[in-house]
C-alpha cells in the first residue's frame, strides 16, 4: 500500500497587483479566435427592430395589464421584497401567486424562487445530495447542470431523449436514491422531452423525475398549462416540476411545483431559495395577473404553436435546415460559429433581432440562429422576418 508523501507547493514570484489578472487577456484571445466573444447589447425602451430573439411567447411583458400590476404593486409594497422569504420577503402577493399557479399546472404546491435559475439549483440540490444519484439528459439547460454540480450526487449525463440510456444508467447505479432530470422543452433545438416514457423508466427503477418546463408553460398542454400537463404527468407523487415566470408569464422569477411534502423540504432544506432576497412585489405581481391573462385566454397558447410551425414552414421552404418545432422556439442552422455571428448581425441591421447559439452554448456543436415565435406577431411580421432571414443567409446555409 502506498502512503501519500507531504503536499507539494507550487512554487511561485510574487505578482505586482496591476499584472495579477494579466491570464485574462490570454482566455480573451483565445475566445476571439474562436469566434466566441459575446458582447451586450442594449435595447431602447421603445422596439427598434422585431424581435424573434427574446422569450416574451405570449407578448405579455409590455401588456397594459401585466405591466400595471408591476407598478401599483411597487408603489404599494416598495421596490424591493426586503429580505429572503424566511425572514421578511415573503408577502401576500408570494402566497396567491403560489396557490394559482400549482392550481393551473395541476398540482399540489408551488414554491416561486427569485429565478428560474435559482429554482433548478434548490430543486436539483435539495432533492438529491451525497447518498444519491442523479441521470441527466446531456443538452439540459445550464442552471440544472449547475445544480448536478453543486449536489455532490453521482451524475451520469446519458444520450439526449433517449429513454434506455436512462434505463442503463439506473439499472448500474450505486446509489439507493435517484433522481433524472430533464428540460421538457430543449432550449436550443425546441425539441421535446419523452416525458411520459422517461417517468416509466422511473417508476421501474424507484426514480423521481424533475422536469425543467421552462419553455412549456404557456404554450403546451391545455391552455398553456405546460408540457408536464399535456403529457398527463402534473399532480403525480413523484414528479416535480420547475418553470420560469420570464418567458410566456413576461415577468421574471421561478418556481418549483410537485408534491406538497417537496415543497415543505425545500422550504427547509434549498439553499438558493433560504438565502436569496425574494422575488420582488412587482414582479410577482406582474407574474400572476399574466397567469390570470393565460387562464382567461387560452388561445393564446395555440397561437405561439401556429406562428411557430408556419416560420419554421416557410423558412424550410426557402432551402434553410430548420428544425420542427414541438414549441415556440425554431432553430435554423448556421454553417459555423462566425457566419451565425454574421448572419445574426446582418439581420439585425435590417431590422430583424434573432438569437445567435454557438459552441460551448450548445449541447450538440451546431452553431445556429434561435428564433422565439410570439402569440402577438402578425402576417407582416412573419412576412418581414421570413425575407430578412432567407436574404441574408450564408451561401452554404441553404442544404
Amino acid at each position: 500500500m502506498n502512503t501519500p508523501g507531504p503536499a507539494r507547493t507550487v512554487p511561485h514570484t510574487v505578482t505586482p497587483p496591476e499584472e495579477v489578472f494579466d491570464w485574462l487577456d490570454g482566455a480573451a484571445r483565445q475566445r476571439a479566435e474562436a469566434g466566441l466573444v459575446r458582447r451586450l447589447g442594449a435595447r431602447q425602451a421603445e422596439p427598434d427592430q422585431l424581435d424573434l430573439a427574446g422569450n416574451d411567447y405570449l407578448g405579455l411583458a409590455r401588456d397594459k395589464r401585466v405591466a400595471g400590476a408591476a407598478a401599483a404593486a411597487a408603489l404599494r409594497w416598495g421596490a424591493g421584497a426586503t429580505g429572503s422569504r424566511l425572514v421578511t420577503g415573503t408577502t401576500q402577493l408570494h402566497a396567491e401567486l403560489e396557490q394559482d399557479l400549482a392550481r393551473f399546472c395541476g398540482t399540489e404546491a408551488a414554491l416561486v424562487f427569485s429565478s428560474g435559475f435559482t429554482a433548478n439549483l434548490g430543486a436539483v440540490t435539495a432533492l438529491t445530495g451525497a447518498e444519491a444519484a442523479i441521470v441527466s439528459d446531456r443538452h439540459i439547460h445550464a442552471s440544472l447542470i449547475e445544480g448536478c454540480r453543486l449536489s455532490r450526487a453521482d451524475v451520469a449525463a446519458v444520450a439526449h431523449r433517449d429513454p434506455a440510456a436512462v434505463e442503463h444508467a439506473l439499472a448500474t447505479r450505486r446509489k439507493e436514491r435517484a433522481l433524472v432530470v430533464t428540460d421538457s422543452v430543449f432550449s436550443v433545438d425546441g425539441d421535446l422531452a419523452p416525458l411520459s416514457d422517461l417517468l416509466d423508466v422511473c417508476r421501474r427503477h424507484s426514480a423521481a423525475l424533475l422536469v425543467d418546463d421552462a419553455h412549456g408553460l404557456g404554450v403546451l398542454g391545455e391552455g398553456g398549462r405546460g408540457a408536464v400537463h399535456a403529457a398527463g404527468l402534473a399532480g403525480e407523487p413523484d414528479v416535480v416540476t420547475t418553470v420560469t415566470l420570464s418567458k410566456s408569464l413576461g415577468a421574471q422569477g421561478g418556481a418549483v411545483l410537485g408534491p406538497r411534502r417537496v415543497i415543505r423540504h425545500l422550504v427547509d432544506t434549498a439553499r438558493s431559495f433560504i438565502f436569496d432576497t425574494a422575488l420582488s412585489p412587482a414582479n410577482t405581481a406582474a407574474a400572476h395577473t399574466a397567469l390570470g391573462v393565460l387562464r382567461d385566454e387560452p388561445a393564446l397558447a395555440e397561437r405561439v404553436l401556429t406562428t411557430a410551425r408556419t416560420l419554421a414552414e416557410r423558412l424550410g421552404a426557402a432551402g434553410l435546415s430548420v428544425s420542427d418545432p414541438e414549441g415556440a422556439v425554431v432553430s435554423v442552422h448556421a454553417p459555423g460559429p462566425e457566419d451565425a455571428v454574421a448572419w445574426s448581425a446582418a439581420c439585425a441591421e435590417r431590422g430583424v433581432r434573432v438569437g445567435c447559439f454557438r459552441p460551448p452554448s450548445v449541447p450538440d456543436g451546431i452553431s445556429r440562429l434561435r428564433l422565439t415565435a410570439r402569440a402577438d406577431l402578425g402576417e407582416s411580421d412573419l412576412d418581414h422576418a421570413v425575407e430578412v432571414i432567407t436574404q441574408t443567409a450564408p451561401g452554404d446555409a441553404r442544404g
